[in-house]
């Protein structure tokens, strides 16, 4: 992390509503507190019900759902939906769902530059980010806008109890991949360094009550609140070799991105420790732990997750592609990442043993 005299931090415009039914009794406010009269509510298939409920309680202001999203937003997805927006005259998007969902909002607001809100039901956290993905010819390209950043964020823990517990724990992870990443960015700050260690705190901490408590409203908002800090530390920061990875890992070879990201985080991390040891320790406290890539392996480990890219269908021949594809890419990462340092990563994640690199 950065030395405390020698930062830049820059807070971006965003407004957070967060309490239990705030999806339904305070997202009309939120538009027309933005001045938003036509508003197009998207989501996946699998979250019409969720979606259909906030778009009803938007009354006349919704002039349609289209229910399109899909995982790593491909190209033709995002096309369908700006032909819907603009089909409906839409001057807003609303997006509630998981990350598939804010994906596809933030990529009509790429396209159209209408004003995004954004209704999670997940722990993805990229509600907080001005990071855009798009999937096209089997590869993934990301890029930061302020254009695609929601303009208003509602949180509503009552919108994650229907949430699997298996899903819930990965997507739980994935948040943690944020703020671990945000410890040993370039551009950390010290205000988003105690972010970070209070996001992977806070996480850490409420995975287990809601394996335990699925229906713990209390559990679920820890949760939720613990996914907003992470997300704002990936927004404010720039991404090193665990989200490079995963990006590449999903948008190529199609994996699932919440399981993957939390199969790669414990590697990903071992893998920098040895050049960034002071973001590796402020992880290793956040999880009261000497060692915080066996910590995070053995806490998705006994929730139930998935401990290997095997596991998620990976086939042994696509690391050496996936290791050259990323390494050209992970250019901001505290350690040095060549194409044997991506595919040592890889493989290690794909075997899921025990997280542990060499230093040099």
């Amino acid at each position: 992390m950065k030395d405390i005299l020698d930062f830049t931090h820059e807070s971006r415009p965003q407004r957070v509503v967060f309490r239990p039914g705030a999806a339904t009794n305070a997202t009309a406010g939120e538009a027309a507190g933005l001045g938003l009269r036509r508003l197009l509510v998207v989501c996946g298939s699998r979250g019409t019900a969720t979606a259909r409920a906030v778009a009803d309680s938007l009354g006349q202001a919704c002039v349609g759902l289209h229910d399109g999203a899909t995982m790593h937003v491909p190209v033709e997805v995002a096309d369908r939906a700006v032909e819907a927006v603009r089909a409906a005259g839409a001057d807003g998007v609303v997006a509630v769902g998981g990350g598939s969902s804010v994906g596809l909002g933030k990529a009509m607001a790429l396209r159209t530059g209408l004003p995004l809100i954004a209704v999670p039901s997940t722990y993805s956290g990229s509600e907080m980010t001005p990071v855009w993905g798009l999937t096209e010819g089997g590869e993934k390209r990301t890029g930061r806008d302020p254009v695609v950043l929601p303009r208003s964020v509602v949180y509503d823990p009552e919108l994650t109890l229907s949430l699997p517990v298996p899903l819930s724990v990965t997507s739980g992870i994935n948040a943690i991949a944020h703020a671990v990443e945000a410890l040993y960015a370039p551009d950390t700050t010290p205000l988003i360094a105690l972010m970070a260690q209070e996001g992977v705190r806070a996480m850490a901490a409420a995975l287990p009550a809601v394996a335990d408590e699925p229906d713990s409203l209390e559990a679920r908002g820890r949760a939720l609140y613990g996914a907003w800090l992470c997300g704002s530390c990936l927004g404010a920061t720039t991404m090193g070799l665990h989200h490079k990875l995963c990006h590449v890992l999903g948008g190529t070879f199609g994996l699932p991105h919440a399981e993957t990201h939390t199969v790669v985080l414990p590697y990903a991390l071992a893998y920098n420790a040895p050049a960034a040891p002071d973001a590796a320790a402020a992880v290793a406290r956040a999880l009261d732990t000497h060692d915080a890539p066996h910590a995070l392996r053995e806490l998705a480990t006994r929730l139930g997750a998935p401990r290997s890219l095997a596991e998620l269908g990976l086939k042994e021949a696509d690391l050496a592609v996936a290791a050259a594809q990323t390494a050209g890419q992970a250019a901001t990462n505290p350690r040095a990442v060549t194409v044997d340092g991506a595919l040592a990563v890889l493989r290690a994640a794909y075997e899921g043993g025990a997280p542990e690199f060499p230093a040099g």
